[in-house]
């Protein structure tokens, strides 16, 4: 490692949280699917910061975006309308077809958010004994790190040491919808589930089950809540994951892309009929739809819409994943995914892998220990997955 990157390291790792563990490169520069360190080497983005990049580094719509607005107005609190959050708001009702918005700035934010809706409409709607509720939640989600979200992980890290946990949480099976049901009581207020699981390696459901829970959950007088912090905005190859089986949700949580991945904005959206249990003073948030955000998250949906970038997701996606299925490696088990949000199941740990990969330019990272993952910015081309493709191949082969 050359002094320049191991000085940034080690002041990093000497005054900083150790609640990471990064691959030794240290980024300097960006654009589109690009990155350099600070010794100035070329390397491919496979990760997008979780999704973050749907629309790759420094977009120059959303830069100019954030620069436009920055020169205007940051932030007023929500003690005071500004002029862009309305507007931010009605672009996000003509996407989405949701009546109401509610934004904050984090992912696990909006998942909290969701999580106080939903319990409130159970209580003031639905008529469930007050603070007696259920939510059903999946084995191996990921939702974020907050005391509450924690409480109903299943990897045993995100729990340890940080007891005790918020009750109220009931644990099912993910693909598996008897489950789901033998989980419904009168207490039930909700389901929440990611419609692919991420964090937890790139875990596709059965064909038809996202459909069956809308139906069953329907019937049943229940909300369906769908994280889609990381597979929606045109990850998955649509807009949201939820449209390749016309399971739509009653309560959607975005985030990551929202932000064009140089600001962190967040979002829960429903309907009004739902909405409507929140009131001033219910819930809040001090940056939450401040003005900078608001301009930058249109800027961001405009370039997925207008560079049609979901489609691009499914057909590289497509490309990516038959080309990661013809390398013939031993360690390699399985590749799966939806557009462009792919995981590799191999048999070494594959943290070792990314840092082999690193040195040859691709930058990925791993989840579960023996997941690799691929997921570009949405903007890639065919000729850049060909560049990647040599090099993954290369270092699989080498096993």
């Amino acid at each position: 490692m050359d002094f320049l990157s191991r000085a940034h390291i080690e002041m990093t790792e000497k005054y900083g949280a150790h609640n990471y563990k990064p691959i030794p490169v240290v980024i300097e520069r960006g654009e589109g699917v690009w990155v350099w360190d600070v010794e100035g080497r070329k390397y491919i983005d496979m990760l997008s910061s979780y999704s973050a990049l749907n629309q790759g580094h420094r977009h120059p719509r959303i830069m100019r975006a954030l620069f436009e607005q920055s020169q205007r107005l940051t932030l007023t609190s929500r003690a005071f309308y500004n002029d862009v959050l309305g507007r931010f708001f009605k672009k996000m009702n003509e996407i989405t077809g949701y009546d109401k918005t509610l934004p904050m700035n984090s992912g696990v934010e909006a998942v909290e958010t969701a999580l106080k809706i939903a319990r409130k409409w159970g209580y003031y709607k639905k008529g469930v004994p007050k603070n007696d509720g259920e939510i059903i939640v999946m084995e191996n989600n990921f939702h974020g790190r907050t005391i509450t979200v924690i409480t109903f992980s299943t990897t045993e890290q995100y729990r340890d040491g940080f007891g005790p946990y918020t009750p109220g949480f009931k644990v099912v099976k993910y693909g598996d919808i008897s489950e789901i049901e033998k989980a419904i009581n009168e207490k039930t207020i909700a389901v929440l589930m990611e419609p692919l699981q991420g964090e937890g390696g790139i875990i596709v459901p059965p064909d038809g089950y996202l459909k069956e829970v809308r139906e069953l959950t329907r019937e049943k007088g229940i909300l369906l809540m769908l994280d889609e912090i990381q597979t929606g905005l045109g990850r998955t190859g649509k807009l949201f994951a939820y449209e390749w089986e016309d399971a739509r949700p009653d309560i959607l949580i975005l985030g990551k892309a929202l932000g064009g991945g140089v600001y962190p904005v967040s979002a829960v959206l429903t309907s009004d009929s739902i909405m409507e249990v929140i009131t001033p003073g219910d819930h809040g948030s001090t940056f939450g739809g401040n003005p900078l955000g608001a301009a930058i998250a249109m800027a961001s949906l405009d370039v997925i819409i207008d560079e049609n970038l979901p489609e691009n997701a499914r057909v590289m996606g497509e490309y990516f994943m038959n080309e990661l299925r013809k390398i013939n490696s031993p360690i390699v088990e399985e590749v799966r995914g939806k557009g462009l949000m792919i995981g590799v199941q191999v048999k070494v740990h594959a943290r070792e892998i990314c840092e082999k990969l690193k040195d040859y330019g691709v930058l990925s990272y791993y989840a579960h220990d023996y997941v690799m993952r691929f997921a570009p910015p949405l903007v890639i081309k065919r000729e850049e997955i060909d560049w990647a493709m040599e090099r993954i191949e290369k270092v699989l082969k080498s096993y």
